[in-house]
């Protein structure tokens, strides 16, 4: 059951504070660098799919940021508006076995798709974030590639997610991108669409394709790109992956 209320204001809040004005932080005060945390399930003996892993991440990154604890509790709220007023960074780390059900119990969102599992938690900032999550691995979150598909600017119903494959991005670097996309997605659309959206769930697709597609794709005039600030793994500026809506 959708309480259409809560997820008005969630997606009003996300769509007022993720725009295109200017975002900064101060190394010199801590509390200005905030990030949100995301664990992917990696068990070492079965580890899931990159695909699927990815569009876990995706869709519990939007969870998080259309959850109606954003307007039930304070909190929630707050560490929310933090993160979306300074550079919307996320940080992706390894989890399996203890550690992962460990995570389970601090605030944010698991999702799982096929056989993959991914949680977002609740922002925060990086000086700040539980013992539970900061002993978790940044580094290890890495999966066979997928290969590079070829098909149509769009097709099917759900919203999808292109990846330049060129940019040889790690899972780890992919999950936080396309969770960024989820989110822009959701930001560039009106309540009534993302209503539709939520009651499918949020379901997405994530596919890699060769950089001449991933351009050529990106030209729809539907196409909400994410351009990375290039801290890691990329250039400054890259465009790294870019969202269509489907047909909700």
């Amino acid at each position: 059951m959708i309480d259409e209320p809560q997820l008005k204001l969630a997606h009003s809040l996300l769509a007022a504070r993720v725009s295109d004005r200017p975002r900064g932080e101060d190394p010199d005060r801590p509390e200005t660098v905030q990030a949100m945390q995301i664990a992917l399930h990696i068990p070492k003996a079965t580890p899931p799919q990159r695909d699927e892993l990815l569009e876990a991440a995706a869709v519990a990154v939007l969870k998080v940021c259309l959850d109606p604890r954003v307007s039930t509790d304070p909190e929630f709220r707050a560490s929310l508006e933090n993160w979306y007023d300074h550079l919307i960074r996320k940080v992706t780390r390894r989890a399996r076995n203890k550690s992962w059900e460990m995570v389970q119990q601090l605030p944010g969102v698991t999702v799982e798709v096929g056989g993959a599992q991914a949680r977002a938690f609740v922002p925060s900032a990086v000086s700040e974030v539980p013992p539970e999550i900061r002993k978790l691995q940044i580094s290890g979150t890495e999966l066979p590639a997928t290969e590079p598909v070829e098909m149509p600017a769009h097709s099917g119903d759900l919203p999808r997610i292109y990846i330049d494959a060129g940019l040889a991005m790690t899972t780890g670097k992919a999950a936080a991108q396309v969770g960024h996309a989820s989110m822009l997605l959701a930001a560039h659309r009106d309540f009534m669409w993302v209503r539709r959206w939520a009651e499918r769930d949020f379901g997405l697709h994530v596919l890699e394709v060769d950089t001449a597609l991933f351009h050529r794709l990106s030209e729809h005039p539907d196409a909400v790109a994410v351009h990375d600030a290039g801290f890691t793994e990329v250039a400054p500026n890259s465009k790294t992956v870019f969202a269509l809506p489907g047909r909700i």
